[in-house]
């Protein structure tokens, strides 16, 4: 097994206290860093674990879980824990794992699950939908789909998001969360394939040929992945289609680093927005 039969990996450092006296993984652990894992793969895959196993009126238990040692990692060693699913039947998945430590295979495990009714823990058929949500994404196809458009054709997706995390997470009152500005905009909103909405944006006209990008959020289990970058991108691409020559925006100084990684500066002071600190930053063509 080789690191180019993967294409989901999650990094993890070897923490002292899951090593024994000779400074090895206790074996236990591997199992742990593989479901470490598989939360991850999910919000590859674009769904909030929660909420679409909900939709899908089911769950996932796990039916068996095998491992076999290659060789041992090591306090503070940083490695790679692949996964991938290679077989759907009825109502069963089975993942195929690996770790790694650079390109040495440490370790090796298969894992099964069974889609089952939560409240008698009965199987059931894997749902179709769910069924090719895996299928497209081992065959490195997209399974979540970004739209731009006006308030009325995603306004009510893009208040889900935001609603939830400006409104329900960041105690925003909700008379501050919505303005005029929204009917003028253009709004980004990405879908997952059960049309759960997962992060929004929006992008509107400050001044001839300035662009300004608000109401960035992404729902919190859906954070460290790639849809912010990807609805800003969006939104910077709509903003250059159109002529402007900067676009800028008001972050909140948690998320500076994000954005400065996106190209964007920082400019003037530090300064309160909704009782939370911000910092105009900007980025020009």
């Amino acid at each position: 097994m080789k690191r180019q039969d993967f294409r989901f990996f999650h990094r993890l450092r070897v923490r002292w206290a899951e090593v024994d006296m000779q400074k090895i993984v206790f074996n236990a652990h591997y199992l742990m860093y593989f479901d470490t894992a598989i939360a991850d793969y999910w919000r590859a895959i674009g769904l909030p674990y929660e909420a679409a196993m909900v939709q899908l009126d089911g769950d996932l238990y796990v039916k068996k879980a095998t491992v076999e040692f290659h060789a041992s990692a090591r306090a503070d060693d940083q490695i790679d824990v692949a996964l991938k699913c290679t077989r759907i039947g009825t109502s069963s998945m089975a993942f195929s794992g690996a770790i790694f430590r650079g390109d040495q295979l440490l370790i090796t495990c298969e894992l099964v699950y069974v889609f089952a009714n939560p409240a008698t823990q009965t199987s059931r058929p894997v749902p179709a939908l769910l069924r090719g949500i895996l299928d497209d994404y081992e065959a490195g196809q997209p399974v979540v789909t970004l739209l731009t458009g006006s308030w009325a054709t995603l306004g009510t997706d893009a208040a889900t998001v935001r609603t939830e995390v400006f409104v329900q997470e960041q105690a925003i009152p909700m008379e501050m969360e919505w303005d005029a500005a929204d009917g003028s905009a253009l709004h980004a909103v990405i879908r997952n394939r059960l049309d759960q909405p997962l992060a929004t944006g929006r992008l509107l006209l400050q001044a001839p040929g300035v662009g300004k990008i608000g109401r960035m959020a992404v729902i919190r289990v859906m954070r460290g992945t790639d849809l912010g970058r990807d609805v800003l991108k969006a939104l910077l691409d709509a903003a250059w289609a159109r002529g402007d020559r900067e676009v800028v925006l008001h972050a909140q100084r948690s998320a500076a680093g994000f954005y400065a990684r996106q190209g964007f500066s920082c400019r003037g002071p530090e300064f309160d927005e909704v009782g939370i600190p911000h910092v105009e930053m900007f980025r020009t063509r």
